[in-house]
């Protein structure tokens, strides 16, 4: 091949890549050869494709291919890796539609991580399953992996996974001697605090061995085995009669399809007179979740739009109490991840290669700037049973008997310091 017509082969394959991704204000550079940026634009950053390959990926499916490259280092990118990433998502609302590459993709994911229980069990041990000092590395020290509540941006990350998890115990409105079932829970941190502070006994289940094994050590610790029971199973098998339901960071591993089952799941346990509260990424319109997230890093992951999420609440006929959007707060979560895991990259390079920890870089800084510009929500819906009697305080304010197990009385230091 000539000189000549490769370029000319560059060029074309360059307008195909800034084509397919919307015009963002964006230099593309193939290493040792032609750059190219959209006409009369004035690009804000810089992105080097160091081989033909990598080039050939980025046209057939731009989000896939670039996620690729970066994560192999055979693309880099000149400039904030979040700020790209905002860019990339504004530009990419003007593309009418994904190419038939990348649907095809898609398709063929939803189809292999289908969220049956093998799948579930499968998808969990990808993500989940990952060694917990990895997650030590950059979570807070209870390691919450979900989106804190932070009471001012300057607020720590300990802080906000504190006050997160206090108001989801304050909405629910939890009194001691109560029943909660927990599905998704993680290394156990919400059901211990649940137990600890608002005097209620806990069952929480989990498909992560990983994960359950730490929370059942966590819990033999702080003396509540007795209190709370983490059980190594899949939310489809949650059985008996509970007072109260979570579930954090859950939903968006259920996918649509198995929203009937976790119906069935929450009128058994919760009859006409419980309530709920869930806690997921979404979105604002039905759309599937980046193929190279699902690919990469979550497998069978979707993010629902708020309508379909209420779908799990009609079957129970459980109406909604209140809908809060954290997303700034979630905005603001991963970029304390981000900024850990960075500073811990040393560490991190001990125990995982390159190319993994390339991918986990721009998965949280490609979450900071979903989560900044709108393309992700995080949304917390109360809800409860026709016959629940409990008066279910939202947010800010909680009935007395909520913290009375601990001594605490309204107006006292503990008091305030809790309603704060």
């Amino acid at each position: 091949m000539s000189h000549r017509h490769g370029t000319r082969i560059e060029r074309w394959a360059l307008r195909k890549v800034l084509e397919c991704a919307g015009y963002p204000a964006l230099r593309v550079v193939v290493q040792g050869g032609e750059s190219l940026s959209p006409p009369g634009v004035d690009p804000r950053h810089t992105m080097l494709v160091k081989d033909r390959r990598a080039l050939a990926l980025l046209m057939l499916d731009s989000e896939a291919g670039f996620g690729e490259g970066y994560a192999a280092g055979r693309i880099q990118i000149d400039g904030d890796l979040i700020e790209f990433a905002e860019a990339m998502y504004q530009a990419a609302r003007t593309v009418p539609r994904r190419g038939v590459m990348a649907r095809m993709v898609s398709r063929w994911l939803e189809w292999t991580q289908r969220a049956t229980r093998t799948g579930s069990r499968h998808n969990v041990h990808q993500h989940y399953d990952l060694r917990t000092e990895f997650y030590q590395h950059w979570l807070d020290r209870d390691l919450l992996y979900t989106c804190g509540w932070f009471p001012s941006p300057l607020s720590s990350l300990e802080e906000a996974q504190q006050v997160k998890m206090d108001r989801i115990c304050r909405k629910l409105g939890l009194v001691a001697g109560e029943r909660v079932a927990e599905a998704g829970c993680g290394w156990g941190a919400l059901a211990l605090s649940m137990a600890q502070k608002y005097g209620v006994s806990v069952r929480a289940f989990n498909l992560s061995h990983e994960q359950i094994e730490h929370a059942r050590r966590r819990a033999q610790s702080l003396g509540l085995s007795g209190q709370v029971e983490f059980i190594e199973d899949d939310y489809r098998n949650i059985s008996g009669n509970y007072d109260a339901f979570v579930s954090v960071g859950m939903l968006e591993h259920v996918g649509p399809q198995h929203y009937r089952d976790l119906a069935e799941v929450l009128r058994n346990c919760l009859g006409g007179s419980g309530r709920g509260l869930l806690h997921f990424i979404g979105r604002s319109r039905p759309a599937p979740l980046s193929a190279w997230i699902r690919k990469r890093i979550f497998p069978g992951a979707y993010a629902p739009s708020l309508s379909e999420a209420l779908t799990v609440l009609e079957p129970g006929d459980f109406a909604v109490a209140d809908v809060e959007n954290l997303r700034q707060h979630y905005a603001r979560t991963l970029e304390c991840w981000l900024e850990r895991f960075e500073a811990a990259w040393p560490e991190e390079a001990q125990m995982c290669d390159e190319e993994f920890l390339r991918a986990w870089r721009l998965y949280l800084a490609g979450s900071v700037a979903a989560f900044r510009c709108g393309e992700l929500q995080l949304y917390q819906v109360l809800f409860a049973g026709r016959d629940c009697r409990r008066e279910l305080w939202t947010r800010e304010r909680a009935p007395a008997q909520t913290t009375a197990q601990a001594g605490e009385k309204p107006g006292s230091e503990a008091w305030n310091a809790a309603m704060s």
